[in-house]
C-alpha cells in the first residue's frame, strides 16, 4: 500500500501484503473505507478472495470463494482458474460485491466478500456458450468492467474478453449484447452482435449514460440513449495507435478521459509503441488528444499498463496513477502534465486503485 501526505508529494510504501500471492485486483469499499477486498490466485488455496476490514492490517480468506456449480455426473463443467475483477455493489446495498472470473463467470456476495454465489442469469444463460465460444487470449478469457449504474442497482454492465460488452436491466437476471459500432477485425462477420474484445469500459459517475471503452480494436465512446459506440481513437496519432488496456475517466468532467496506448500488433508480451511510453488525454469527448509524457522514459520504456493498473483520485487537480509491467508506479498531481516514479523494482503490477 502506498500512502501519501496531503499534497501528494511524499509517498510511503508498506511491507508486502499477502506476500507471494498473485493479486489480479484489489479494491477499497467506497461505502466503508476500512474494508478492502483482493482477488487472488494463491498457491495451494487456488483462486480465491481475501478480505480485510481494518484497512489492510489483517486479511482473511473468503469462507466460500467464487466457484461454478458442479456439473451433473458424466458432464464436463466449468472451473474457476482465477478471480479477475472486483466491483462494489450499489451505494444502497452495503455488503454487496460482484466479481468476474476466468473463464467468464459472474458472482455476487452479500456479506462483504465472505461468501460468493453465481449469478445464474449469466452463468447459466443458454447463450453463454455462444457468447464465450471464441479462443481465449493469453492468460485466459476474463470477465471484467462490471459496472453498476449509480442511479439504479438493477442496471448493470459487464465486459468479456473475448465475448463483448453486455447490459442488464434486472440485476443480472438477463443480459443483452451492447456492441453496435465496435469493430472486430478478427471476426469474418462485418458487424457481429457479440464476440468483440473489450479491454476496459468505464461509465462516468456524474453522467452514467456516458460510457468510454478501450477495446482491442480501438477507443470508443457511447451515450447510452444513442445505443451505439463511436470510435474516437482514430484521432490519436498513428505512431501511438488506439489499442491499449486501461481506460480512466475524470471524476467530475464527462468529456475528459485518459488512455495508455500499447503496441497492438503481434508482439507479446505487450509494450509501449517504439519503447516510448505516454499517456494520452482528451478533454472534448475524443475529438482531439494530447500526449502526456513528461517524466516518463524518452526511450527504452519497454512496458505496458494493464486494465486494472491505472486510476484517478478525486483531488483538485485530479491525481493520476499507473503501474507498469516493469514494476514501477508513476503518479501525477496535475492531471497527467508531469509524471514521477513513486515506487520502483516491484514485480509486474496488475492493479492500482485509490482508496
Amino acid at each position: 500500500m502506498l500512502v501519501s501526505d496531503p499534497p501528494r508529494r511524499k509517498w510511503t510504501l508498506s511491507e508486502p501484503i499477502c506476500f507471494g500471492q498473485s493479486v489480479n485486483h484489489i479494491v477499497a469499499d467506497p461505502r466503508d473505507p476500512k474494508r478492502i477486498i483482493a482477488a487472488a490466485k494463491a498457491g495451494h488455496l487456488g483462486p480465491t478472495v481475501f478480505v480485510s476490514k481494518d484497512n489492510g492490517r489483517k486479511w482473511k480468506e473468503a469462507s466460500k470463494p467464487p466457484a461454478f456449480d458442479k456439473a451433473p455426473e458424466g458432464e464436463t463443467g466449468l472451473s474457476v482458474d482465477h478471480v479477475f475483477w472486483l466491483t462494489p455493489g450499489h451505494a444502497s446495498e452495503p455488503g454487496v460485491w460482484y466479481c468476474g472470473t476466468s473463464p467468464q463467470g459472474l458472482f455476487r456476495s452479500e456479506d462483504h466478500g465472505d461468501t460468493w454465489h453465481g449469478v445464474d442469469g449469466f452463468n447459466k444463460n443458454p447463450m453463454r456458450p455462444q457468447w464465450c465460444e471464441m479462443e481465449a487470449p493469453p492468460g485466459g478469457a476474463r470477465m471484467h468492467s462490471i459496472l453498476i449504474d449509480p442511479r439504479n442497482p438493477k442496471h448493470m454492465y459487464l465486459g468479456m474478453s473475448l465475448g463483448g460488452f453486455f447490459e442488464s436491466t434486472d440485476q443480472g437476471a438477463s443480459w443483452q449484447p451492447l456492441n453496435q459500432g465496435c469493430e472486430a477485425d478478427f471476426i469474418p462477420q462485418p458487424d457481429p452482435e457479440f464476440g468483440h474484445d473489450p479491454h476496459c469500459v468505464r461509465l462516468h459517475p456524474l453522467q452514467p449514460g456516458r460510457l468510454y471503452q478501450q477495446n482491442h480494436c480501438g477507443v470508443y465512446r457511447m451515450d447510452r440513449a444513442e445505443g451505439r459506440w463511436t470510435r474516437i481513437g482514430k484521432k490519436l496519432p498513428k505512431r501511438a495507435g488506439d489499442i491499449g488496456f486501461p481506460m480512466v475517466v475524470h471524476p467530475r468532467d464527462p468529456e475528459t478521459c485518459w488512455v495508455f496506448p500499447m503496441d497492438g500488433t503481434s508482439v507479446w508480451p505487450r509494450t509501449s509503441p517504439g519503447g516510448k511510453p505516454a499517456v494520452y488525454v482528451t478533454r472534448n469527448g475524443g475529438k482531439s488528444w494530447t500526449r502526456q509524457d513528461k517524466g516518463l522514459p524518452a526511450e527504452n520504456g519497454w512496458f505496458t499498463v494493464f486494465r486494472q493498473a491505472m486510476c484517478a483520485d478525486a483531488g483538485k487537480p485530479v491525481g493520476l496513477y499507473f503501474g507498469t509491467t516493469g514494476g514501477t508506479v508513476y503518479a501525477s498531481r496535475d492531471e497527467g502534465e508531469r509524471w514521477k516514479a513513486i515506487v520502483e523494482h516491484m514485480p509486474r503490477i496488475q492493479s492500482v486503485e485509490v482508496g
